[in-house]
């Protein structure tokens, strides 16, 4: 038996937006709501009586007809006022008819930040969500510090959640601090249910790295709601992660959600949103979540996937990556070059020597995990079906400094069959000079690579402690407005490093294309 259904609450928009560094747009927030929709049952638009910004979301959403619910966030009344003077909670019913309300849980705070009486405290909950109950909305309470009141004083924290339940349609339990623990967390939701009759949420902070365990232990223990934002976006160390939650809730927990297959394309679009680089190893929607390198791991994986997968990477929308290095063995090899298009077997000699290539070139400091180009030509030029579609037969790449401006010359000389061409070109540094005059060479022969861009250049020193005679690997992204790719380049020689990998990239791309002119 499966946990069932279960609420997804997403409050990427408010708690997300609330994490260090992030600041969404109007527009980003928009763009945000249209690709969540579908797959969560509300989607939080922020405090409306905060901000300007927040007030114009719920203005401009209606636009949007989502089929998700959009919920209004704010706080229970002030102090010493009535429901119906707090302009606070009118706000709230202003734009929807979904509304989210905080209030204290813990002694601690309502005697030291709200600064009033423990009785006050329990009016200001109970009047509160009953005046927004009479006036139609949807009412999700959301007991902030609950976990901390509760270990504090258990009899004053249930009497909070007392006073919401006539009138709230759900009871969210906070982990504001993001300081419990799963067991603690287990063991509180277990109680609260027994007590408590309206469905029971969780909203769990991540101070502790707990966020994700302690949602699904709330759930295991009856928690029905879950509140997530997506990458785990949020104050301090984040809230629990929307991409790890949903997974793990369907495909280990049985709840029942529509499928997540769009959950990877989302994770990626709320990072370059937020500006901010998705983690690469994070669990399910990670570039590297179902990557395999080690050769015994291949070896097994590819007998039979589940031996080192626990999950279907296509049902979260990710993919499986063999990377091939000094750990590889012939599986990884065969794998690798099956993704390329060559048809090896384990037995076939040629793999061996392949291996044996590899790893003495990762012993001179290349590395493929993050080149397939470079290993596609490396691949070509083992199985004899290398055919480079120009040689260089000089560069240079000279520095000008004059005050403050600083530019740089490059030359090339290419040849392509009996052809030599000459080319010069001006950038704002060595690399960009000799990429921008290599493609002008180019382009008189092969009119495609117009297409070509360098989109992204790393230096990484291998031998620190040899100063500046280390040997250095750089890697250059390359992309033609449609596909990307990466190469890499090792020499002592920093110009020389990255003239290895430019090179290379353009071989990568017209030999894809078929080398035409």
């Amino acid at each position: 038996m499966g946990v069932g259904r279960v609420e997804v609450y997403d409050t990427t928009l408010r708690d997300g937006a609330q994490a260090t560094g992030v600041s969404f747009s109007l527009n980003d927030k928009l763009k945000i709501a249209k690709r969540l929709d579908g797959l969560v049952d509300y989607i939080e638009g922020g405090w409306p009586s905060s901000n300007p910004k927040d007030l114009e979301f719920f203005k401009e959403v209606r636009s949007l007809r989502l089929r998700a619910k959009v919920s209004a966030f704010g706080s229970t009344m002030k102090v010493g006022t009535a429901p119906e003077e707090d302009s606070n909670l009118s706000s709230l019913l202003e734009f929807t008819d979904v509304v989210a309300i905080f209030g204290k849980s813990w002694g601690l705070h309502v005697k030291h930040v709200l600064k009033t009486t423990l009785s006050e405290n329990l009016r200001l909950i109970r009047e509160s969500v009953n005046y927004l109950k009479r006036e139609g909305a949807t009412v999700i309470y959301d007991a902030e510090h609950f976990f901390d009141g509760y270990a504090d004083d258990k009899a004053y924290a249930m009497k909070t959640l007392e006073a919401a339940e006539k009138s709230s349609d759900v009871i969210v339990l906070c982990d504001t601090n993001g300081g419990r623990l799963p067991s603690e967390i287990s063991k509180a939701v277990r109680e609260v249910a027994k007590r408590i009759r309206k469905p029971i949420g969780i909203h769990a902070h991540n101070d502790s790295g707990c966020a994700v365990a302690n949602t699904l232990m709330a759930v295991e223990a009856g928690a029905r709601h879950v509140q997530v934002t997506v990458n785990g976006l949020g104050e301090r160390a984040g809230n629990a992660d929307l991409t790890a939650v949903l997974p793990a809730l369907k495909f280990k927990m049985g709840a029942k959600f529509p499928n997540l297959k769009r959950l990877t394309e989302i994770s990626n679009f709320v990072s370059e949103i937020a500006n901010l680089r998705n983690d690469p190893y994070k669990p399910y929607v990670g570039r590297y979540a179902f990557s395999h390198k080690g050769g015994v791991h291949v070896d097994a994986m590819l007998k039979n996937k589940r031996s080192y997968e626990h999950l279907d990477p296509a049902l979260v929308g990710n993919r499986r990556a063999v990377f091939v290095s000094e750990q590889s063995g012939k599986a990884s090899i065969v794998s690798k070059a099956g993704e390329f298009g060559f048809k090896l077997q384990k037995g076939d000699p040629r793999v061996g020597e392949l291996l044996k290539e590899i790893k003495e070139c990762e012993r001179r400091g290349y590395q493929f995990e993050n080149a397939d180009a470079s290993l596609y030509l490396l691949m070509l030029e083992k199985l004899g079906k290398r055919r480079d579609p120009f040689d260089i037969a000089a560069w240079t790449s000279i520095v000008h400094s004059d005050g403050d401006k600083v530019t740089a010359d490059g030359t090339v000389m290419l040849r392509v069959g009996d052809k030599v061409i000459h080319t010069a070109s001006q950038g704002n540094g060595p690399v960009n000079a000799l990429d921008l005059a290599l493609r002008k060479a180019l382009k008189e022969i092969y009119p495609q690579a117009e297409r070509v861009r360098l989109t992204g250049y790393r230096v990484k020193e291998i031998d620190a402690e040899e100063g500046t005679a280390a040997q250095v690997r750089v890697f250059i992204d390359l992309a033609d407005g449609g596909e990307s790719w990466t190469t890499v380049g090792v020499s002592t020689n920093i110009l020389e490093a990255s003239k290895k990998a430019l090179l290379d990239g353009y071989r990568y791309f017209l030999l894809r294309e078929g080398g035409k002119a």
